[in-house]
Parts: structure tokens; C-alpha cells; sequence
């Protein structure tokens, strides 16, 4: 099969009929084999009906319900473990991407030999409070993931070979970082589109200006799991070996001048109380490392989620 094209979605009924008779315009217009996977999150509209009444009328569309509203990443990872196409396009539901894409996006996996190319919304038809936001934000990931000819990180519009879909994991909110997921994989031939967006036509925006906090929190989660989850006695011993000698060397110190130079410590009490704490963190550190040692992330249960239909 060409493609698998994935729509994660939350109540957004009024818009799927006319996303989805966009897309078979398309792909028919250029003769792609194609399956679309509408991965419903759990909405509280009448999508999942509008799903199943499509269905009837294109049968290449599948469908995965929820039970739960578990959030993009856990859409698009289910989706992503379902998809057969050579190639993986994601977009949003809302109409806010444009299906006149897929022909280019798929080109650039196809012939150029991309492994992954991201959308960029260059110019967007967004209120100020989402895109002055999205600009800090793509920067800082910009300059802490070395990735620097992405511009849009979190565009919802991307297009990727299978294999690299299959070999990148998404937990949390991880859906942001999914090119930064995949040059950790070791597919570091990613490129940047630029893509029409879309005023929206239907509904309001799922997300606020919190999700900036929260992305900046997730970026710095997954480089400190990156660096060291392989070896978490690196970060916890490090500093548990750096505050053990600081409290061990005050102490040894207070101890040589009361021990062997006869003098009173009551007036140093500070710094006997800031030894022993720095003594005793530095213990709690590096027995969280070795624990951090024994322990694996890999909960079985974790990208586990309750399905409540399938067409």
C-alpha cells in the first residue's frame, strides 16, 4: 500500500465529511492506495457516527475509538502501530491542513529519500496568543535539539517512511518531538515543507497557551531520559559524589579542629549542620542512582489504552 494517511480527533464531527471527501479527491486525482485512520480520542460530538457513516461510503477509512480522552500522542501512537502504507502522513481533523499536501509530502519520502519531512505553517491563522508562544517554543527546540532547519516542531502535518514510525515511541505529550524522537533513532534525514494552513472553519482550538509550560517541562524530560536512561548512575552518582565530598570535607574539618586542635565548634554549628545535609544528600543521590540502575522504564501497561470500537 502507498499510504496510510492517520486523522487524530476530538470532537470534531461538523468538519470529518468534508475533510474526508478532500482527502479521496486527492488521492484519487494521483492514483495512491491509501488507507486513513481516524483515531477518535475519546470525543463527546457525534464524530464516531459521522466515522462509521463514512465508512460506508469510503471503505479504505478505518476507525479506533477510545474510551478515554488520552491526548494526541496516544492517537497518533495508535495509529502509527496500525498503519501499513509505505508511507505515514499525519494531520489534524480540524481542516486546518490541507489535504493538496499529501502529493508533496509524499514526493519528498518517496523520491528524495527523506526519512521524515515536517510541515511549516509559515503563515498561520492563529490568534497571537497561540503563534508568539509556538515561536519560543520551536526555538528553544530548535537550539536544544540541534535540529535546526525545522521552524514548526508541533505541526500537526507530517509525512514519514514506515519503519521510522514503527521505531519511535510516544508517551505524555511526546507527539511534539516527534523529529527529535527520530534522529535519536537514528533517522537523521529530515526535512521541512512548507505548507498552507488553514483559517478553522469549524469548533474551537483544543489547545491554550499552558501547553507552552508543559512543552518546555516535556522537552527537558525527554533530553534528560535521552541522556541518561541508559545510565541514570551517571546524573544521580555525579551529584551524590559532589555533595558527599563537600559535607565529608566540612565535616572531616570541624572534626580536626575540635579532635586535634583542642577548639570548641558551638559557633560553627552552621556549618556542621550544612556539612551533615550535604553528607546525607549526597547518600540519598547515589542510592537513587544505583535503585535508578535496577529499575526499567518500560512499564509493560505503559502505551496501553482502552479501545471502545474499531471499524
Amino acid at each position: 500500500m502507498n499510504l496510510t494517511i492517520i486523522v487524530p480527533l476530538y470532537n470534531e464531527d461538523e468538519s470529518l465529511p468534508e475533510l474526508m471527501a478532500w482527502i479521496h479527491r486527492v488521492v484519487s486525482e494521483h492514483n495512491l492506495t491509501t488507507e486513513v485512520l481516524m483515531i477518535d480520542d475519546g470525543s463527546k460530538d457525534r464524530s464516531w457516527e459521522v466515522i462509521v457513516a463514512l465508512q460506508k461510503q469510503y471503505p479504505y477509512l478505518k476507525g479506533i475509538r477510545f474510551r478515554n480522552n488520552y491526548g494526541k500522542s496516544a492517537a497518533l501512537f495508535t495509529g502509527f502501530e496500525a498503519a501499513i502504507g509505505d508511507v505515514v502522513i499525519t494531520m489534524d481533523a480540524d481542516l486546518q491542513d490541507s489535504p493538496d499536501e499529501i502529493p508533496g509530502l509524499y514526493k519528498m519520502i518517496t523520491e528524495d529519500g527523506y526519512d521524515l519531512v515536517s510541515g511549516y505553517k509559515q503563515k498561520r491563522y492563529d490568534p497571537i496568543g497561540k503563534t508568539l508562544p509556538s515561536k519560543f517554543f520551536n526555538f528553544v527546540t530548535r537550539k536544544m535539539s540541534g535540529i535546526d532547519n525545522l521552524h514548526d516542531f508541533n505541526c500537526g502535518l507530517k509525512a514519514y517512511r514506515n519503519e521510522v514510525i514503527k521505531n519511535v515511541e510516544l508517551w505524555g505529550d511526546m507527539h511534539r518531538y516527534i523529529p527529535v524522537l527520530a534522529k535519536w533513532a537514528g533517522f537523521d534525514n529530515i526535512a521541512e515543507k512548507i505548507v498552507q494552513h488553514q483559517e478553522r472553519k469549524y469548533g474551537v482550538s483544543k489547545f491554550g497557551v499552558s501547553r507552552l509550560i508543559t512543552g518546555f517541562l516535556d522537552l527537558v524530560s525527554l533530553l534528560f531520559i535521552h541522556k541518561y536512561l541508559k545510565k541514570p548512575m551517571h546524573f544521580f552518582g555525579t551529584w551524590g559524589f559532589i555533595f558527599g565530598i563537600i559535607g565529608g570535607v566540612m565535616l572531616s574539618y570541624l572534626a580536626f579542629i575540635r579532635m586535634v586542635l583542642g577548639i570548641w565548634i558551638s559557633s560553627k554549628m552552621p556549618a556542621m549542620i550544612f556539612g551533615a545535609v550535604c553528607l546525607l544528600l549526597g547518600f540519598m543521590l547515589f542510592s537513587t542512582g544505583l535503585l535508578a540502575e535496577l529499575m526499567s522504564r518500560n512499564s509493560p501497561y505503559k502505551n496501553q489504552y482502552r479501545i471502545k470500537d474499531k471499524i
